[in-house]
């Protein structure tokens, strides 16, 4: 059997299949452990799957990072569906499509093609910079992100656990070419991309009419994470609160889809 008559029987299959009421959200440590771009992601994928009214559990690992089966970034959240294992945002939300679940559906073509490509670029700069001021600037790595990453390991696992982390992103920032800027560049970008993304959301509550999208869900994971989690360098979340209609963004999602359900997030 070739791949591709594989994938394509694979595809049709998990196609069949119905929403399990016991699908799997695997992360790390919200309080203790888990990192800005991890957190973003995690979030994302849960708004995503929250707006699509799909049952979920949110299960907190210490190794969450190590069940994953890969992924461009972080490879977290991992999903657990039945038999199938996937992670990241982008992969996630090619998993839930097979099944005919989408936020989109009231989208043109054209508007469909536009998302996408906003998607990409909210992924890699969101995350690039996320990952830059967690593991390059100075005073984040060393007041707030050696202890996180390394909290669920003993001594001296955790040095060389951080280590690994470390090297890791500085290789993923360096392929990106986000790793031999300066700060100031790394701002520059994000606010580039907020000053697109709040044109495109103008005075609308989300970036394409009255109903969310995949876009809604994964801008609201980054930006929500970078205002509400405390670094010591908060120059991000400075940045992205010049714009106004982004912040009543955020507000209108949580209050939406997580203030009424305590504990949810």
């Amino acid at each position: 059997m070739s791949a591709i008559t594989s994938e394509y029987l694979k595809n049709e299959t998990i196609a069949s299949q119905p929403w399990p009421q016991q699908a799997h959200l695997y992360q790390p440590y919200e309080e203790e452990q888990i990192l800005l771009a991890e957190n973003a992601s995690c979030l994302a994928v849960r708004t995503y799957l929250t707006m699509l009214n799909l049952p979920f559990v949110v299960d907190q690992r210490a190794n969450a990072e190590f069940m994953s089966p890969g992924g461009k970034r972080t490879k977290l959240p991992v999903l657990r569906v039945e038999n199938y294992t996937y992670a990241e945002f982008e992969h996630i939300l090619s998993f839930v499509e097979l099944k005919s679940l989408s936020l989109t559906k009231h989208l043109t073509a054209e508007q469909k093609d536009d998302m996408r490509a906003h998607l990409c670029l909210v992924e890699q700069i969101f995350t690039n910079a996320e990952q830059y001021i967690s593991w390059v600037d100075p005073e984040v790595l060393q007041k707030l992100t050696r202890q996180r990453n390394g909290s669920v390991y003993p001594f001296p696992l955790n040095h060389i656990q951080n280590w690994r982390k470390q090297m890791a992103v500085r290789r993923q920032l360096g392929v990106a070419d986000f790793l031999n800027i300066t700060l100031d560049e790394v701002v520059e970008k994000v606010e580039k991309l907020c000053t697109s993304l709040s044109m495109q959301l103008g005075d609308k509550k989300y970036f394409y009419g009255d109903e969310p999208t995949e876009l809604d869900a994964l801008v609201f994971g980054h930006l929500f994470s970078i205002f509400t989690i405390t670094l010591p360098n908060n120059i991000l979340a400075v940045t992205i609160n010049q714009f106004k209609n982004l912040t009543k963004f955020c507000k209108t999602i949580d209050e939406k889809y997580f203030k009424k359900v305590a504990g949810s997030r």
